[in-house]
């Protein structure tokens, strides 16, 4: 088992490099067609009163005045080097931009992640055992209705009904106003967007979940441990699940994208401090040192996702090594 995960290892470090590669001269070539002008964005309202002159120095400090493969190459040879270089629209360098902003976006993504594979695991396995009562045909109907609901949707209305209305939790930031960061705070904070997150990625899994515990019941062991009059709890939770847990798995794995621009939008909209702010600056500042690392993380995340999902499958289920 170790091997193969090694070599598994292996094969998507091989395989991410290039893709990862071949983003990040996207996002340069995407940034250099836009419309925006990079250097009306760093100036601000001040371009109006700055002289041709002026413009055409911070142009060139900046290196705009370049071909946009120099300034590419120029990026790329800084990053090798361990330089990520200086963000235009925060004024900061790009590293301090991210070190500041990562893990909460990873706090957030995290708990909103857990959240919903608790609540797939439970509602779809409860599903699936009452299949065609009460239980199945509500959750099943709850989980088609939310496919299609966007996750800003759900916030704004979790905003309007627990925070408006009830008074129960707070409407967006990390802590209170004018209250340091503590565990007691963050938790308070968090816990809306979470759970907004949480139930947005949920409905999917719900689905699938029940989907293949409905195949999995109606295996040969799953029968045979029921002919040999084990409690239909055991035979669910023992025999049944563990079947159905391989296929979830590698769809947590597929989600990971889903849930990287779930977690931006309720960012944004709980204005939780997280990456997705330094997205939208990045991306109408036309922004390429920082745009670029932000993209790069986002899909190292998806890559990341998908090698563990992998992993977890092969540790689940060894014969899938022996496939692969």
């Amino acid at each position: 088992m170790s091997r193969a995960i090694g070599r598994l290892v292996l094969r998507r470090i091989g395989f991410a490099v290039p893709v990862l590669v071949i983003v990040a001269f996207g996002i340069f070539l995407l940034a250099a067609a836009s419309p925006f002008d990079p250097i009306h964005q760093y100036y601000g309202v001040e371009i109006f009163g700055a002289s041709a002159a002026d413009v055409a120095a911070v142009r060139a400090r900046l290196g705009l005045d370049e071909p946009v493969l120099v300034q590419f190459w120029q990026w790329a040879t800084g990053v090798f080097g361990g330089d990520l270089g200086v963000s235009r629209s925060f004024r900061q360098p790009v590293a301090q931009v991210v070190a500041e902003r990562l893990p909460w976006t990873i706090l957030l993504a995290a708990t909103g992640l857990a959240l919903a594979v608790v609540i797939a695991l439970v509602l779809g396995t409860v599903a699936a055992w009452r299949q065609g009562g009460w239980v199945d045909r509500f959750v099943t109907a709850i989980g088609h209705a939310l496919e299609g609901v966007p996750p800003f949707v759900l916030a704004l209305l979790s905003i309007a009904v627990f925070s408006l209305g009830l008074g129960w939790l707070p409407v967006a930031g990390l802590t209170d106003a004018g209250t340091s960061v503590s565990f007691g705070q963050v938790a308070k904070h968090l816990a809306l967007p979470a759970l907004v997150l949480g139930i947005s990625q949920s409905p999917w899994l719900v689905l699938h979940v029940r989907q293949s515990m409905l195949t999995s019941l109606s295996e040969d062991h799953v029968t045979g441990a029921r002919a040999r009059g084990l409690a239909e709890r055991v035979v669910v939770l023992r025999h049944a699940l563990p079947t159905a847990l391989l296929p979830f798995v590698t769809l947590i794995g597929a989600r990971v994208p889903e849930l990287v621009t779930g977690a931006v939008l309720v960012e944004e909209v709980f204005s939780w401090p997280g990456l997705a702010a330094a997205v939208v600056t990045a991306a109408t500042a036309v922004d390429y040192p920082l745009l670029a690392i932000l993209t790069l993380v986002a899909t190292a995340a998806v890559l990341l996702g998908s090698l563990l999902a992998d992993i977890a499958a092969i540790v689940l289920d060894p014969r899938v090594a022996a496939d692969g």
